[in-house]
């Protein structure tokens, strides 16, 4: 087990992606922030957070799951999350919010369920980790907390522990 990074390198990634998108939004009313269920959610509630504090209008935060947009669905049973989006993506640039970015297929799934929900004006994408060298489809980040390079074998872990936060490479 590798420690990529620990609870106060976390909290400055988290701080300085709250800094960059605000650069590149500084409009927050044709902003909205949206966390992908399940994993996403602990890094897009701290992103938030982080918003509120340094902007006083602050982008309209939701939650999408993904659960029956995925292409595995068959291969295992999924329990459903709950979505929350309050307010409209049309013609909104949508900052989606993940952990880790790994093959894409996460990403491919949460922009099929966002279509249900209308028509952004532009998607981007926000994550803690992106594994870079494993991608299936074509998707990259447009925020980028850390880049890693690992092998197959391994796996990332985000343990998002109250008070301790850090994100681990493990072998399996």
């Amino acid at each position: 087990m590798k420690i990529i990074l620990d609870h106060q390198q976390i909290e400055l990634v988290i701080k300085r992606l709250a800094h960059q998108v605000l650069e590149n939004h500084s409009d927050s009313n044709d902003t909205v922030l949206i966390g992908i269920q399940p994993r996403g959610i602990f890094l897009s509630d701290r992103l938030h957070q982080e918003l509120c504090r340094y902007s006083a209008t602050p982008p309209p935060y939701g939650k999408l799951d993904i659960t029956f947009y995925r292409d595995d669905i068959r291969k295992q049973i999924h329990v459903p999350n709950h979505t929350d989006i309050p307010f409209s993506i049309e013609g909104k640039k949508v900052v989606l919010v993940d952990d880790v970015l790994y093959t894409g297929r996460t990403i491919r799934a949460a922009l099929d369920a966002l279509m249900d929900f209308g028509r952004p004006a532009k998607a981007e994408l926000l994550v803690l980790i992106d594994r870079r060298y494993s991608r299936q489809l074509p998707i990259q980040p447009d925020y980028t907390g850390k880049t890693i390079d690992s092998i197959v074998s391994q796996q990332v872990k985000v343990n998002w522990n109250e008070g301790q936060h850090e994100v681990v490479l493990v072998d399996q």
